[in-house]
């Protein structure tokens, strides 16, 4: 017997945030999100809940938790798209066609009830979640930014009746072997004929206090157009400095200035947390603090985050200067490889920068979609 409950006691949301750390134990791919992190969608005043609604479901098998899915309303997006969707995240669930369709049947029902006509997904409350159900790539790693799930998902949503809207890829990239120094001669010529240069920044703290607002206002401009994103709002960009903090040095971060030292383009790197969070399931334990600060001080791998170019330095050659220091850091004592994480798949321009390295494709998510009405 399939049993389907919204999300609402004390117990409940323990089930819910549980659930997939019981389904992935042991698996050596699986990278969970921070858990203090996810108990704040249950908070009313959650950073999204100004621009989103959201439901939360758990699915019962003959009394047992089998599986849990959430559906976002994000009206945000559906303001600039002016469309009528909502979106389905945090699906996980046993290999069982049965507990698929009863999770799925439920959000697609509260979309109804919303008015609303299409659902689509796996997507957060925003591009700064994880997002992407993985398709390929299941004996690989996940980034601490992306959600790791088994290779019976696909199938899963599929007989549910979603159908492919778009694929997102992702790359291992090395150091070219016959690096001739060429690229940095046409980052050098790209500063020296648009009168650019670095910005300066001696510790996070100042580096934050220099750069996040253009930064934010960067995103903003440059993302506007991508798949899924919404614009950032003042918690969003609270939300990301308080994380920043913890987790960016600034030997890892590139800063362009032009001659009015306005930002035109910057890009960030973190160190991978994966192994660092894994043994603890996600909890801030004392063991886990110290793995976590022990990557950020040598790290092996290096995870992308966020590039942002100013409009009208986009044709000019700029990220040439973000793709010559993402060398330099990948040659750092102990760097083995950098993890590009989500680059969809029809977005050439960042698909063409990572042929100037030694990429392997490791790794393909996709984003499903349905009509319900």
């Amino acid at each position: 017997m399939i049993e389907v409950r919204e999300v609402k006691t004390k117990r409940e949301k323990k089930e819910f945030l549980d659930f997939p750390l019981r389904l992935y134990k042991g698996n050596p791919y699986f990278v969970p999100p921070l858990y203090g992190d996810e108990k704040k969608i249950f908070n009313k005043d959650y950073v999204y809940y100004d621009t989103c609604e959201a439901i939360y479901y758990n699915a019962y098998k003959n009394g047992k938790i089998a599986g849990r899915i959430s559906g976002i309303l994000q009206k945000a997006s559906n303001e600039k798209t002016g469309e009528k969707r909502i979106r389905f995240t945090r699906f996980d669930s046993i290999n069982d066609i049965k507990v698929a369709k009863a999770l799925f049947n439920a959000v697609e029902k509260w979309g109804v009830s919303k008015g609303m006509d299409t659902i689509c997904g796996p997507l957060g409350f925003s591009d700064l979640e994880r997002e992407g159900l993985l398709i390929e790539g299941f004996n690989e790693l996940s980034t601490f930014e992306e959600q790791y799930n088994y290779d019976y998902y696909p199938t899963l949503i599929e007989k549910c009746g979603y159908a492919k809207e778009v694929d997102w890829t992702e790359c291992k990239i090395y150091p070219p072997k016959d690096d001739d120094g060429s690229l940095r001669k046409i980052a050098d010529y790209i500063m020296k004929r648009y009168n650019l240069h670095f910005g300066p920044s001696n510790s996070t703290q100042d580096f934050l206090d220099r750069y996040a607002n253009q930064f934010f206002d960067l995103l903003d401009i440059g993302y506007k157009d991508i798949y899924g994103t919404v614009p950032l709002t003042e918690g969003t960009k609270k939300m990301l400095i308080d994380n920043f903090k913890l987790i960016i040095d600034i030997k890892h971060v590139a800063v362009v200035l032009n001659e009015k030292d306005e930002v035109v383009c910057l890009g960030l790197c973190f160190p991978s947390l994966s192994k660092a969070v894994q043994k603890s399931y996600g909890h801030l334990t004392p063991a886990a603090l110290v793995r976590i600060l022990k990557a950020m001080k040598k790290p092996k791998i290096l995870d992308l985050a966020l590039i942002a170019v100013a409009p009208e330095y986009i044709n000019r050659g700029v990220n040439a200067i973000v793709t010559a220091e993402l060398l330099r850091m990948l040659k750092e004592d102990g760097v083995e490889y950098a993890e590009t994480n989500l680059n969809l798949e029809n977005n050439y321009a960042i698909q063409n920068q990572w042929k100037r390295f030694d990429a392997v494709q490791h790794k393909r998510r996709r984003s499903y979609i349905k009509k319900i009405v």
